[in-house]
């Protein structure tokens, strides 16, 4: 019997079934996301030789697993972070930054999400903020 890799301890933590495509979807958002937003799009890039809706049902099953946040940044294309909530509190926690010339969205992590102040009966339950603009490299061109 071999040991576990981290990746199958994330996915048997979550309580998810271990798979190779799993694995593989994790490792990449892990290795080569960078801590950033990223689209199916930009996973498919990576994973050129993978199935598009397998990785799509991945991604999904690691959202509702709460692995990954799921982010509408406004562009129609659903994105996602790695969740680095600590706990249970699931919740992003940060800043998001989509550049309205490259569509990046950009994972602000140093950048807590403001306090809002809502009115009296109000109770937020879940919060995301997004900030659109141009990225140093679109700014710069």
């Amino acid at each position: 019997m071999h040991a576990r890799s981290t990746y199958e301890s994330i996915l048997l933590e979550a309580g998810i079934r271990i798979t190779a495509v799993r694995l593989l979807v994790l490792k990449t958002i892990i290795e080569q996301m960078h801590g950033g937003a990223f689209s199916l799009q930009d996973i498919m890039e990576k994973m050129v030789t993978a199935d598009n809706s397998s990785v799509f049902r991945t991604l999904t099953l690691l959202a509702e697993k709460r692995l990954l946040h799921t982010i509408d940044d406004g562009s129609g294309m659903q994105k996602y972070c790695l969740c680095t909530c600590p706990g249970h509190d699931h919740r992003h926690g940060h800043v998001h930054f989509t550049c309205t010339s490259c569509q990046k969205t950009i994972c602000l992590m140093d950048m807590p999400i403001p306090h809002i102040a809502l009115p009296e009966g109000f109770e937020a339950r879940d919060m995301e903020f997004i900030v659109k603009g141009l990225c140093p490299k679109c700014a710069s061109k």
